[in-house]
């Protein structure tokens, strides 16, 4: 039964102390990335009131939880792009429910009602591990929002046939444009970045530049930033977030100089070649207010590219509901 099951099985709230041990799971996860790693989690631990769990069974940590609570209910870590259960390589299926029960009998008994789950979209996934999308099924979570991201499939890529991306490309090289991977980010978020945001969307971007440096600082081999230049002056760039089968672009931007010479169509056939040794490039989501719009053009750039759609999903769950992941065997 899995009741007996979790007597084994204890759950305990994050503390710094425990710092290299979330960080050595984190590395050998099937379902985790950088992202998770304390370095990354807590350089906006003013922002946010951690409520991480780790999952044990006996005194060998098997899972883990990156989140925050906010009006007492659990997020996956709203400072993250992504979340949900960190599980380890060997993680079984029936592990799986068994973790997932101690998390949401824990949350239980400390009067936390609801727990927010945001899943790790299945392309970062080191191994398959859908195990909490059945849980969150036998639990009637709610769906309550769909974002799809646009990515492509280095191992069957798809060849660039759009007339508009092919004529920017050319654009691009007739005017001699030049990608440089560089170590800073102060041009790109000063002279790009943030004047178009704001100009275009009346917005800043997630990160501040001296944000962004501290992270880079953290992760050098995974943040990484390519600028485009045209005579020395910076027209477009891109900021990579990098993991072990995948590039994501976190941030693209081009300024109006970019916009007439084809910067970004220049740029992005140039990172696609660039990281086409890893299993996919994800150029993120096209979603505006949570997930229910479609920005079609920003769509329609990245499928020209080759990009096609997967959905990331967000969850809410009672955690009174553990009880339904009583009995589910034959």
């Amino acid at each position: 039964m899995i009741s007996n099951a979790l007597e084994n099985y204890k759950v305990k709230k994050y503390n710094s102390s425990q710092k290299e041990m979330w960080d050595n799971f984190v590395k050998e996860a099937k379902n985790a990335t950088f992202l998770f790693q304390r370095d990354f989690m807590d350089y906006h631990s003013d922002r946010f009131v951690d409520y991480s769990l780790l999952v044990f069974k006996g005194e060998k940590l098997v899972g883990l939880l990156p989140a925050n609570i906010l009006d007492s209910e659990l997020h996956s870590h709203q400072g993250l792009t992504y979340g949900g259960l960190v599980l380890s390589k060997k993680s079984t299926f029936a592990e799986t429910i068994v973790i997932f029960k101690s998390v949401l009998t824990f949350l239980k008994s400390e009067g936390i009602a609801v727990l927010k789950l945001k899943l790790l979209p299945k392309i970062y996934h080191q191994l398959p591990s859908d195990e909490i999308d059945y849980l969150l099924f036998l639990t009637n979570a709610s769906l309550t929002r769909r974002d799809i991201t646009s990515c492509v499939d280095n191992e069957n890529r798809l060849k660039i046939k759009s007339s508009n991306r092919l004529r920017g490309i050319k654009k691009g090289v007739k005017n001699e444009l030049e990608v440089k991977e560089e170590a800073k980010f102060e041009t790109f978020w000063n002279e790009v970045l943030e004047p178009n945001l704001k100009q275009v969307h009346n917005q800043k971007p997630v990160h501040a530049v001296k944000e962004i440096k501290l992270l880079q600082s953290r992760f050098p081999k995974n943040i990484k930033q390519f600028n485009v230049y045209k005579n020395d002056e910076i027209v477009a760039g891109a900021t990579i977030f990098e993991t072990s089968n995948l590039a994501h672009a976190q941030y693209i931007s081009a300024n109006e100089m970019g916009r007439q010479t084809g910067g970004l169509d220049f740029l992005f056939n140039y990172l696609l070649e660039h990281f086409s040794h890893k299993k996919y490039f994800d150029f993120g989501i096209v979603n505006e207010n949570q997930g229910m719009k479609v920005n079609k053009g920003l769509l329609h750039w990245k499928e020209t590219f080759g990009g096609r759609s997967i959905t990331h999903d967000f969850y809410e769950v009672k955690t009174e509901n553990h009880q339904l992941l009583n009995d589910i065997y034959l």
